[in-house]
């Protein structure tokens, strides 16, 4: 956790993809968060994430395919084995989820709320956002895709994601209050 408010806010996007949707959100997700100021991000795969950069964060958003509507088991075996020692240790960070899945009402709220599950099992603080990114595009639970973003909404979703994880762990760990999200101007009900 941050020692001091004087630093920047760190933000680890932490994603797992085995055809490249999940890496496109990953993407947007960590691009949002880089449109906050004095925020440093990190985009990692699990493939090449360490426990460092888990201590690293101040806040993270993980992300996965969906596969038999949960985590994709390279997710789950990296929080299993990379993370497992910092269990307890990394208590208060910020966290937040996105899945993409294989198509409309596959199980990406599902895979999120485990994601967010796992989270909180560490101790991170977990969040939604209620805002609506385009008609009928929400991100509640976290960002979902069908496949990779097609379409301004979804990439907005994903954005948006970052950018709230970002603000809030400006606000929460970093103590400026002037991230707080719920005073953002950007549109949330179009």
């Amino acid at each position: 956790m941050q020692d001091s408010p004087a630093g920047p806010a760190r933000v680890l996007v932490l994603y797992f993809s085995k055809e490249g949707h999940t890496k496109l959100m990953a993407d947007l997700v960590a691009e949002g968060a880089g449109t906050v100021p004095d925020t440093e991000v990190r985009l990692r795969s699990v493939e090449e994430a360490t426990a460092d950069d888990l201590v690293w964060c101040d806040g993270i958003a993980v992300g996965s395919p969906t596969y038999l509507g949960s985590i994709a088991w390279e997710m789950k075996r990296w929080w299993d084995v990379v993370a497992y020692p910092l269990w307890s240790k990394i208590d208060g960070k910020i966290g937040c989820a996105f899945s993409s899945e294989g198509g409309l009402a596959g199980g990406g709220e599902l895979t999120c709320l485990a994601l967010q599950v796992v989270l909180m099992n560490f101790g991170l603080l977990v969040f939604g956002v209620p805002d609506y990114t385009a008609p009928g595009q929400t991100l509640h639970y976290g960002a979902v895709c069908a496949g990779r973003p097609r379409n301004d909404g979804e990439r907005e979703a994903c954005r948006r994601l970052g950018r709230r994880l970002a603000e809030w762990t400006q606000k929460l760990v970093c103590r400026r209050e002037e991230f707080d999200p719920l005073q953002a101007a950007y549109p949330r009900f179009p």
